[in-house]
């Protein structure tokens, strides 16, 4: 079979997406095409990835360590400054360890297998990330999905299986990506521990943004948490993935998590930016609280327009339904100075193709102001 014949029939089983390459970021707004938008679609909530104090740290850390570690951290890759962000990160989070990863996506698919096998269990909500869907398919475990942050249906499940695994993981999201809603934590920490379950919370779109220390949705709950999973590259502005664990689930990790064994260490410079944001969470903590009062008034702003949305924090979406409708939307929007794409399948269920605004730290509020305007009058 000729590989264009294979492509094509693969082809037209896809909903094709483009790249749109920017040319330049900031403050909110991004540059594509030699115009400027108001950028929705970024998940750069506190304004971080282009703060002064992030870009001199990953430039003087270039300077002394250059740009690549060039090979794995078990060889020759390690690094003080890995160490460094790990204890850092541990200490924020109030657990004993932390362990660094190339990616999110690294972090997921590689601790999940690490953790579970065939003959064991992973509870997991219908809505998780692909990158935990594919790290609890790559486990071998036996999957049981729980209808989104419903403890209920997720007490019958754990009551119907739990006996006949030896390991059982719950894996849930803190504040999930699409729908911006978090679960019930406390309810599931009671099913965890009711059930002799391991707990596992993905924490990527509320490090930085929820709690009080802005330390996550489960920073009241992190000693009774056993794998707390986020990345740096969202509200702490920098790049990569972590696991916040015990010293002995560290330990374990190192030598059994195969993203981590055979991927090339994180880069230096991008090392020493993850530290520097996380030190200005901890010492500014009225970025967040901009943050989420720019996040309310927009909802708020819409919904006295008659438009409800999904969301209670700072990722809100306006469900469409309708792919079609969902992407012309998206394109007026663009026409208006605004930058976002449609969310559809696979990314979200059928039928629930959204457009998702994602507020940002320097949004202005005439921006979300020209914004409620332009989606009031094409609703």
């Amino acid at each position: 079979m000729k590989i264009e014949n294979f492509l094509e029939a693969r082809r037209k089983r896809l909903r094709l997406r483009e790249l749109y390459p920017a040319t330049q970021r900031k403050e909110g707004d991004i540059l594509i095409n030699d115009k400027w938008f108001i950028n929705l679609s970024s998940n750069d909530y506190l304004g971080l990835s282009s703060h002064p104090r992030l870009k001199t740290a990953a430039k003087n850390c270039s300077e002394i360590y250059g740009v690549s570690t060039s090979s794995s951290r078990l060889q020759s890759g390690d690094n003080k400054l890995h160490h460094k962000l790990e204890e850092d990160l541990a200490l924020f989070l109030q657990k004993e360890a932390s362990l660094t990863f190339a990616s999110g996506y690294q972090t997921n698919v590689g601790v999940i297998p690490a953790i579970c096998k065939k003959g064991d269990a992973i509870f997991l909500d219908r809505l998780a990330h692909a990158s935990i869907v594919d790290g609890a398919r790559l486990s071998g475990a036996k999957i049981f999905r729980f209808r989104h942050n419903d403890v209920d249906h997720l007490e019958w499940s754990l009551k119907k299986n739990r006996k006949d695994f030896e390991t059982g993981l719950i894996i849930t999201e803190a504040l999930f990506s699409m729908e911006g809603d978090t679960p019930p934590i406390c309810k599931i920490l009671l099913l965890k521990e009711s059930f002799s379950c391991l707990l596992m919370v993905d924490e990527a779109h509320s490090i930085g943004v929820l709690g009080e220390r802005g330390a996550g949705l489960c920073e009241d709950n992190a000693p009774r948490i056993e794998l707390l999973m986020g990345t740096f590259s969202k509200a702490i502005g920098g790049f990569g993935g972590y696991v916040a664990c015990s010293s002995l689930m560290k330990d374990y990790l190192i030598n059994s998590c195969r993203s981590f064994i055979y991927s090339t260490a994180p880069p230096l410079p991008v090392i020493a930016a993850n530290i520097e944001g996380i030190k200005i969470i901890k010492k500014e903590p009225e970025r967040r609280k901009v943050l989420l009062a720019k996040a309310r008034y927009l909802k708020e702003a819409l919904l006295k327009n008659g438009i409800a949305t999904k969301g209670d924090f700072q990722i809100l979406s306006i469900i469409f339904g309708d792919e079609k409708k969902t992407i012309d939307y998206a394109s007026f929007l663009q026409e208006e100075g605004f930058w976002l794409q449609a969310i559809r399948p696979p990314t979200v269920p059928e039928n629930e193709c959204r457009i998702r605004l994602s507020v940002n730290f320097y949004h202005s509020q005439e921006a979300l102001d020209r914004l409620v305007r332009a989606i009031a009058r094409n609703s």
